[in-house]
């Protein structure tokens, strides 16, 4: 008897065994994301990466660096910034050269052992894409998405190499406990950055559409290589412009309604690009509090084109910059809640907890958070959003929205300093001019 009872459970668990590998794939408990790797350069992060151990990697854009960057140069036969500019800062490089480039990023060490023990799943940006801030108008774009597709590992029959394209989404887990992970492509059909066009193209928002409408899930992920919520270039204007889907507020404006009238709840952002973190939140866009999680980048980061002396420079400026969505809480390593450092993104996922409970952090190098926001999942629904009405009316306007002075108080605080150094210049001149003189003159007299 015992021996038919150990037989009919041995059954049963490979019964159970069998279903449970068709059932789709497990639950997904831990994603991992980043953006901004410079082949080139050390990437000593994939150790904190690794030790995270997540179930899915994201990379989000810049995956490599593969265009040709020019050296500033103001004078001289080529000149690349300044008002006397005559030649782009950005070339493309060649297909051997692109190849090349992920050839050496996909060997790195520390990416190899995650591949081994992760699924890699991605999109691109602007220099993986081929070009600096390239849009739909990059002849090498075609050619580019088939490398993109090969260095993460795309099956050959997959519909990704057939289409005009790199989105994408995927499904993890079983029903009741689904992640969906929606990846855009915000390069190869994006118009001009000044035109206010589209950035999607009417393909993709087809797809996407079709995808926010289908079967629902627990959680929603759009991976978007430039920054939804953020609008920093309302406030860093006329000094400098970053990209954005702020800088299409059409289209942002379409995605926000997608996302509303869809009525799918547990959705968030994810991005890079912009060589910082940090986390942002819009209240007035889908029924209830919309957050994108910037990571960037793996390698290249803000401070880091400065001495260590220096840092406290750009973590100033990143505190005096104003910024209507940005995330301020405890939980910030420093006060202006951005993070100017190599770092990367991490999601952890309690299903145990009831409501489940969202941890998403940016980490540092040794892989120690330095921003990060805890989220009940009844806080993404739209039914749950009256209870806190008078919480989120603080985060509903938008950069440009600001006064004047206060919008543009980063181009007054640099022009002021600009000016005051001039004019010490011109001082320092007058003063070395006037000893010059009393001295010809005391040489006269003796």
């Amino acid at each position: 008897m015992e021996r038919l009872v150990a037989v009919i459970v041995g059954l049963t668990l490979v019964l159970i065994g069998k279903a449970a590998s068709y059932s789709g794939h497990p639950l997904l408990s831990r994603i991992a994301f980043g953006s901004c790797a410079n082949q080139s350069a050390p990437q000593p992060i994939w150790d904190a990466i690794n030790k995270f151990d997540p179930q899915v990697f994201i990379w989000l854009g810049d995956n490599i660096y593969g265009d040709i960057r020019r050296p500033f140069k103001i004078l001289g036969k080529e000149r690349t910034i300044g008002p006397w500019k005559n030649v782009p800062r950005f070339i493309p490089s060649s297909h051997s050269q692109m190849l090349s480039r992920y050839n050496m990023a996909k060997n790195i060490p520390g990416y190899s052992r995650l591949r081994a023990n992760a699924k890699v799943i991605g999109t691109w940006d602007d220099h993986d894409y081929g070009l600096n801030d390239a849009g739909k108008e990059f002849p090498a774009k075609t050619t580019n998405q088939r490398l993109l597709l090969d260095f993460l590992d795309e099956p050959l029959h997959s519909p990704r190499r057939k289409q005009a394209g790199v989105y994408t989404s995927y499904t993890f887990g079983s029903p009741g406990k689904q992640v969906k992970i929606i990846l855009l492509d915000t390069r190869y059909h994006r118009d001009p950055l000044s035109s206010d066009g589209s950035i999607l193209g009417a393909s993709q928002w087809s797809w996407l559409g079709k995808e926010l409408r289908g079967r629902p899930s627990t959680i929603t992920i759009i991976g978007s290589s430039i920054q939804v919520i953020s609008n920093l270039s309302a406030t860093t204007g006329p000094l400098f412009y970053m990209e954005s889907w702020g800088r299409f507020p059409k289209e942002r404006d379409r995605l926000f309604k997608l996302i509303r009238d869809s009525k799918r709840d547990g959705v968030f952002f994810i991005s890079g690009d912009v060589h910082f973190g940090e986390i942002t939140r819009y209240d007035c866009a889908a029924g209830y509090p919309l957050y994108d999680i910037t990571s960037s980048g793996l390698t290249q980061a803000v401070e880091e084109v400065l001495p260590s002396p220096l840092h406290f420079i750009v973590r100033f400026l990143a505190w005096f910059t104003p910024s209507t969505m940005r995330v301020i809480n405890q939980n910030c390593r420093y006060r202006s809640c951005t993070y100017g450092k190599p770092n990367f993104g991490a999601i952890e996922i309690d299903w145990d907890a009831f409501p489940v409970k969202l941890k998403i952090e940016v980490r540092d190098i040794n892989g120690l958070p330095v921003i990060g926001v805890d989220i009940s999942l009844s806080e993404l629904q739209a039914w749950n959003s009256t209870n806190k009405a008078g919480q989120d009316r603080r985060q509903c306007s938008l950069e440009v929205m600001l006064p004047w002075i206060v919008r543009h108080r980063l181009a007054i605080l640099i022009y002021a300093v600009l000016a005051l150094l001039l004019l010490a210049l011109v001082g320092l001149i007058c003063a070395a001019i006037l000893v010059c003189q009393v001295c010809l003159r005391k040489c006269k007299i003796d």
